[in-house]
């Protein structure tokens, strides 16, 4: 008689240092042969009721967010020897600190950061969840695929987020974007615009919220958009001229007129 042998649960646990968070550690993992990753509270941390009830918090905030770049958290369970976990989807690869430290920061992490990364920043705003602060260790470029995914997104959320808060995002976002920037010696000329809005020291001269950040670093586009709206205008203006000039057309009204004078005669 043949015997089967259940396939472990937890294997390959490894721990990230470069990975950990305030108050978490971080760990890359297999779950019944799958890559995951795995957080869990620091151990000066992980006895304390506060620091238990965030992370429950964090696990019940997060669980029902769905975009394509923030990490998606997938499980909440005790993994021997480690504690009461988070597991998520695996994102293993650099994190945008380490492209920038490197000069390894490329024309499409670029693109990501203007286009992918404010659109998870709009996601997390319309939850209402507040979450650290932004910053290149952050935020990862997977391994294989290169995809932009947003980690620590936070763990609170609130009926709706303060003033400060969206200030506060934009603010982060341009810095992180200006380091970017610098280490790829991208001159666009949009992207120094928006940098230079999004961390003006006086606060009112920021953009006023997350929207039109990204209109901004849509400028071209909407660029083109103004130029179509303006032409419409344009063509309009010289119809309603037209149509009062003498050479416009006669009325139908008036031409019915004219041939039922032309009948009676």
């Amino acid at each position: 008689m043949s015997m089967t042998h259940e396939e472990p649960r937890w294997t390959e646990i490894e721990h990230l240092p470069e990975w950990d968070e305030e108050f978490y550690n971080i760990y890359t993992a297999k779950k019944f042969g799958k890559w995951v990753m795995i957080k869990t509270l620091r151990p000066e941390f992980a006895d304390d009721p506060r620091y238990q009830n965030m992370i429950e918090q964090e696990f019940d905030v997060r669980y029902s967010l769905a975009h394509p770049n923030i990490i998606m958290i997938n499980d909440f369970e005790e993994i021997p020897g480690i504690g009461r976990c988070i597991v998520t989807d695996d994102v293993y690869g650099d994190s945008l600190r380490k492209l920038i430290d490197e000069r390894r920061v490329r024309p499409e992490h670029i693109e990501q950061l203007r286009h992918q990364l404010v659109g998870a920043l709009e996601y997390i705003q319309s939850k209402h969840i507040v979450h650290p602060q932004l910053r290149p260790e952050n935020i990862i470029f997977t391994e294989n695929i290169g995809n932009l995914k947003l980690i620590d997104v936070g763990f609170e959320q609130r009926p709706s987020l303060s003033h400060q808060s969206m200030a506060d995002d934009i603010y982060n976002y341009g810095k992180v974007l200006e380091e970017a920037v610098a280490a790829s010696d991208n001159m666009d000329a949009t992207l120094q615009h928006v940098i230079r809005r999004c961390t003006d020291p006086d606060p009112r001269k920021r953009f006023k919220d997350m929207q039109q950040v990204h209109l901004a670093l849509e400028n071209r586009r909407s660029r083109t958009v103004y130029i179509i709206i303006i032409a419409f205008l344009v063509v309009m203006i010289l119809l309603l001229l037209w149509l009062k000039s003498p050479m416009a057309p006669a009325p139908v009204s008036d031409v019915h007129a004219a041939v039922n004078k032309i009948l009676v005669k």
